[in-house]
């Protein structure tokens, strides 16, 4: 069995940080806008691009790195596992979120480089 993710990508706005048990570990979410570049048919039609949003989450040291380094319009490499999770929103509705459990993640801009 393979449950991989990999995505290149920038952040669409600062990421979240919180602590969770009992502020015993650090969490950062965020979200990474990929698109896919528009084309021109054979017709001559054009076919516009599309973007596709995906949500990330990064645990203990990782998080570090992403409270450290990484902000809005950020450009990211992100791996991980996909997991969907559960929660009830402010309606008291059940929602279910897919998510890239980030195991691995490289920084893609050039004056993030320089700052490590």
């Amino acid at each position: 069995m393979l449950n991989k993710a990999q995505v290149i990508g920038n952040l669409g706005n600062d990421p979240k940080i919180s602590l969770i048990n009992n502020n015993q570990t650090k969490v950062a979410n965020f979200t990474v806008a990929t698109t896919e570049k528009g084309f021109t048919g054979q017709d001559g039609r054009y076919v516009s691009g599309k973007t596709e949003w995906h949500n990330v989450v990064c645990f203990g040291k990782l998080a570090d790195v992403v409270e450290r380094y990484v902000k809005k319009g950020s450009r990211l490499y992100v791996e991980g596992k996909m997991r969907t999770r559960s929660y009830v929103d402010n309606n008291g509705i059940k929602r279910n979120i897919m998510e890239i459990n980030a195991e691995f993640l490289e920084l893609l801009d050039n004056k993030n480089m320089q700052q490590q």
